[in-house]
């Protein structure tokens, strides 16, 4: 009796168990229930199941177990048998971990090794030296370090230091961090390897692309909504070419197979022959969002659900990654403040109605589909506590007009809201942006909605304000109608821009404001962490002045006790995160993230169950401290 297993390169690439008819049916049954934990639509027909290559990676340890317990016999064509001793020595990678790290580049022979390959345009800082050596002594590695302490630049370093000379390098990021990884080729590579060295972008329809990777560039970028279009073409040239894939942002894959980018990915994980991902906030909901990017790490081990479930999640990861934190960066301290600001008495009335719409739905919020419609009404809330002119716009669509909405009462609030227009938010954003202009400092202003974002741009417009959201392309530095060009003019002195108005969904990642900017205040922050943590970091990293201030001012509204705060719950629910990351990562100084006082995807797809029932206590008035606390920084 035996089993055969079998890998179909062409075939997505997939893999094939078979078992011959003198198999016993328990032990079938045992390996098609194992399959099914994994792959839960698998394909099984009698005696045959075709899978995803990393559904067999992810069952071949069990499969053994059972062959040495039964002695049947296991056979493989020639491809399976390739895998599969690739997937052993991983597993033995792993394994040594835990022992003490012996890198194969000494620490001091680092930046001599670099400057031969042309790396000549940046000093590492130690802590990237240090790390550097860690990511080369092992086989895949994960860098964790915090925003803005030159992640791309340790993994151009890996790359160089680990590469054979036919090996590409292939980088998955955000369309908005495409700028950062030009910026770390043009700053690191000596200008007369530069040219081989510039990020070929992977870019327009498949017949574009498939013509670039034709070409077989030595290094290139792909954004991830990009490669979904095109997968196939990208599986295709991981297959037939030695290549080192990175995942910049890799928290962009957390919902692991339940998303598209997700699936995509770990489906293909197998096939490079070197994998790294970059996340300065890799948790940033719960500890589940670290399985999917280890498992992408290291396909086939479950190392993602030995982690989750783990009593002592740091434990199991440590050997895995490397982090800079900020006190190694000897940054100045970050000033913060919570500013409290009174709601009109409108925007109060809509927020009181808002609020019944979430609170009639404390008993269903269990549900995926009644999760979906609490997470909207979690919105308007948000929504009417930053400006409520916002939700007062969509009231009217479907009467064409701001008469009537055909109710008296809601019919009075409309008129004084479209009366008041701009909130007290929003008006005192534009205070302290003054203010600070007034000093000759500039100001990033982040908002989650995108019309706030532009209607802040245009009361700011006497301080040449510009702002970014998912709406403004990337392109030509020279242009104003892009990010780039936006960005450009914000930094520039001469042309008077004072004031940057961004979305964090859009804005948080990729780029630097740090070297000109030491302002940022929060017109309204949403359950996402990670968009946060990502934006607090766009003017507090790496290269910062050590005479600079910065300071960060939180706009919360005040409601009455009864009633609950929106934005205290928001913070109650981030300093929450912030504890199930500092402890992921062994890294205290995340605690400081919290005040004493997440794509790509829709803006309430951050909402949790449980940010739901921490919503919920505050609105209802069952949380004790939530009328000082959203009064003043406890």
């Amino acid at each position: 009796m035996s089993i055969r297993i079998e890998y179909n390169p062409k075939r997505d690439p997939s893999g094939s168990i078979i078992a011959d008819p003198a198999l016993p049916l328990h032990l079938w049954n045992r390996i098609s229930e194992a399959v099914l934990g994994v792959e839960a639509d698998a394909d099984i027909l009698h005696r045959e199941m075709h899978l995803d290559w990393a559904t067999v990676l992810s069952v071949a340890m069990e499969i053994g177990l059972l062959k040495q317990q039964h002695r049947f016999e296991i056979t493989y064509n020639s491809a399976a048998l390739v895998e599969l001793r690739k997937f052993r020595e991983d597993v033995q990678a792993v394994k040594s971990l835990g022992a003490k790290h012996i890198a194969e580049i000494p620490i001091g022979e680092i930046d001599s090794r670099l400057e031969s390959m042309g790396f000549t345009g940046r000093f590492l800082t130690d802590e990237q030296r240090r790390d550097t050596a860690f990511l080369i002594a092992i086989k895949n590695g994960a860098n964790f370090s915090v925003p803005g302490a030159g992640k791309t630049t340790v993994a151009v370093a890996v790359h160089l230091l680990t590469r054979s000379p036919d090996m590409h390098l292939m980088v998955v990021a955000p369309k908005n961090a495409f700028g950062a990884w030009d910026e770390t080729i043009d700053d690191c590579m000596d200008p007369t390897v530069l040219r081989q060295w510039r990020m070929v972008r992977l870019v327009g329809g498949a017949g574009a692309i498939r013509e670039t990777l034709a070409s077989a560039p030595r290094a290139m970028i792909i954004s991830y909504d990009q490669l979904l279009r095109v997968q196939d073409l990208i599986r295709l040239f991981l297959s037939s070419r030695p290549t080192h894939l990175v995942l910049d942002e890799s928290h962009r894959i957390k919902a692991g197979t339940l998303s598209q980018r997700g699936d995509t990915l770990l489906r293909m994980a197998h096939l490079p022959v070197r994998r790294d991902i970059l996340s300065g906030t890799p948790i940033t909901h719960s500890k589940g969002d670290i399985c999917p990017q280890l498992d992408f790490l290291w396909p086939g081990q479950r190392l993602g659900s030995t982690a989750v479930t783990s009593s002592n999640l740091n434990g199991v990861i440590r050997p895995l990654y490397v982090r800079t934190t900020k006190s190694e960066l000897h940054l100045p301290p970050i000033h913060k403040e919570t500013v409290s600001v009174e709601m009109s008495p409108s925007q109060l009335a809509l927020y009181v109605m808002i609020r019944k719409e979430v609170l009639s739905q404390r008993t269903e919020i269990h549900s995926r589909r009644s999760l979906r419609s609490a997470r909207r009404s979690v919105m308007k809330l948000l929504q009417v506590s930053s400006n409520p002119i916002l939700v007062v716009q969509k009231l009217m669509e479907p009467f064409g007009d701001s008469s009537h909405c055909g109710d008296a009462k809601l019919d009075a609030i409309v008129q004084d809201i479209i009366a008041d227009f701009d909130s007290p938010k929003i008006l005192k954003v534009c205070e302290l942006a003054r203010q600070f202009a007034s000093d000759n400092l500039k100001t990033v202003i982040w908002t989650s909605f995108t019309r706030n974002v532009e209607r802040i741009a245009a009361l700011l417009s006497d301080l040449s304000a510009v702002f970014i959201h998912g709406g403004v392309d990337s392109g030509d530095a020279d242009d104003l109608d892009t990010r780039e060009g936006r960005i450009r003019a914000f930094h520039d002195s001469v042309k008077g821009c004072q004031v940057l108005v961004a979305n964090p969904a859009a804005c948080s990642e990729g780029i630097g404001l740090h070297k000109v900017c030491h302002r940022s205040v929060y017109l309204d922050r949403t359950y996402n962490a990670g968009h946060y943590v990502q934006s607090l970091d766009r003017i507090h990293r790496l290269g910062l002045p050590t005479d600079a201030e910065t300071h960060v001012y939180i706009l919360e509204s005040i409601a009455p006790d009864w009633a609950g705060s929106i934005d205290y719950s928001i913070r109650r629910r981030l300093e929450s995160k912030f504890d199930i990351m500092s402890r992921a990562l062994d890294d205290e100084e995340l605690q400081q993230l919290k005040f004493p006082e997440e794509e790509d995807v829709p803006l309430d797809y951050s909402v949790t169950v449980e940010d739901m029932v921490d919503l919920i206590d505050v609105l209802s008035g069952r949380s004790s401290t939530a009328s000082a606390a959203s009064a003043r920084l406890s």
